[in-house]
C-alpha cells in the first residue's frame, strides 16, 4: 500500500472509482476483469494507468484495492 499523510487534497479521481469498466469490475470480484487489470498494472507498474495513478495518489491505494472506510467517510 502507498503511504498517504493526512486527508486526501483536490479533485477525487471518479473515473477509475466509479466508471472505469476494469477496475470498477476487478474491485467487486470479477475474475475477467481481475485479469485485465493484473496485465495493466504488469504494463504500466504498480499504480496501473494515468488514473489509476491519480487514484493511488489521492487515497493512497493501488487500483486494485478497496479504499479503507476511514477515507471514503472523508
Amino acid at each position: 500500500m502507498v503511504k498517504n499523510k493526512g486527508k486526501p487534497r483536490g479533485k477525487p479521481p471518479i473515473f477509475c472509482e466509479k466508471l472505469c469498466i476494469v477496475c470498477k469490475g476487478a474491485r467487486a470480484g470479477n475474475s475477467v476483469c481481475k485479469s485485465i487489470q493484473n496485465l495493466e498494472l504488469k504494463i504500466f507498474g504498480k499504480n496501473g494507468c494515468i488514473w489509476g495513478a491519480a487514484r493511488t495518489k489521492y487515497y493512497g491505494v493501488t487500483p486494485d484495492k478497496q479504499i479503507p472506510a476511514r477515507l471514503k467517510n472523508e
